[in-house]
């Protein structure tokens, strides 16, 4: 459940005075969103780092408070649990993910704090996370904020605030707030854009390359499947994790044979997480990683992990609906 407090402000403040959520756009304006339907993990103690360093992918004693990054969690045999925007702050460590799946990653977690000095906690509702994006960002937040992040993934800690900078074609910045100074920093940014939803903020995400991992695609991929390597996701030399095994081994044989690409689906019924990608035989040759309808109206675009042999085999197809891909802004 959300924080009932932001949810019954935000649901005050959406009137026609301030703009309501009117799609369809361009999708250059610049937007601000509520990003209640992603949920958060706090690990602190005093063995937090360790502990988590032994759980995923990336280098967790790289979160310095001025960075984040993108980290997989594995089963043993190196599948995807969950894909996390992780950071930290204060000797504390910060797992966003989808909203569905904190409640199993914390539970699994808490399986292997054995006795470590380690305390798991759900903060989904006590931190509230704010979306914005497009070409008045930046300054907009300079107007808030004595110093706004500059670089892809810079994390900057101001009193009660952390604002990061997340990759896009714009720019584009994630807040973390608490409840009384969301309050007003929202008023301030939205009387001057475009308030939109969540499945902007997931085209956003998919423009940018950026994969996910829900309940329906639980320990269907391997990192490397999803571009983790590409997206600075991997560190090859952190020493051992759950799963590092796997993820190892495909590095350093050199050889990945799917990847996750950006597509268009010029249809009406939005493609699913976890659906079946056909080749023109309707063999099964990839999966749907998420999707989100375009801005303008047009269709649908997703991130789908495909066998990369496949990609010059057209036609591929989702829901029996041909898939036209696209350019990804990272070269695979």
């Amino acid at each position: 459940m959300s924080n009932p407090q932001w949810q019954q402000f935000l649901q005050t403040f959406v009137s026609p005075n301030h703009g309501d959520i009117k799609p369809p756009f361009s999708g250059s304006e610049t937007v601000i969103c509520d990003l209640s339907h992603l949920g958060l993990l706090q690990i602190d103690g005093a063995d937090a780092f360790n502990f988590l360093q032994g759980q995923v992918t990336n280098d967790i004693k790289q979160l310095n408070g001025s960075a984040a990054h993108y980290t997989g969690y594995c089963n043993p045999k190196g599948r995807m649990l969950a894909l996390f925007l992780a950071f930290a702050y204060q000797d504390q460590i910060y797992l966003q993910m989808p909203k569905e799946l904190v409640e199993a990653v914390a539970k699994r977690l808490k399986m292997y704090v054995m006795r470590s000095k380690v305390v798991i906690q759900d903060i989904s509702d006590r931190m509230i996370r704010i979306g914005l994006s497009g070409p008045k960002a930046e300054e907009l937040l300079g107007t808030l904020f004595s110093k706004v992040p500059q670089n892809d993934y810079e994390l900057v800690s101001l009193e009660n605030t952390r604002l990061l900078k997340l990759p896009s074609q714009h720019g584009r910045f994630e807040i973390f707030t608490d409840i009384n100074q969301a309050q007003s920093i929202w008023t301030s940014l939205a009387t001057d854009v475009n308030i939109t939803d969540t499945n902007h903020w997931e085209w956003l995400e998919i423009q940018a390359g950026i994969p996910d991992v829900v309940t329906a695609t639980q320990e269907e991929f391997v990192p490397q499947m999803l571009n983790l390597d590409l997206i600075g996701g991997i560190n090859f030399k952190k020493g051992c994790y759950t799963g590092q095994e796997i993820v190892a081994r495909t590095h350093y044989l050199g050889s990945i044979k799917r990847r996750t690409y950006l597509a268009h689906l010029d249809h009406s019924s939005q493609p699913k997480a976890g659906d079946n990608v056909l080749n023109g035989a309707n063999e099964t040759v990839g999966k749907v990683v998420r999707s989100a309808a375009v801005p303008n109206g047009s269709g649908y675009d997703l991130l789908a992990e495909i066998r990369c042999e496949s990609i010059e085999n057209h036609p591929l197809s989702v829901n029996g609906n041909t898939l036209s891909i696209q350019s990804l802004p990272y070269a695979l």
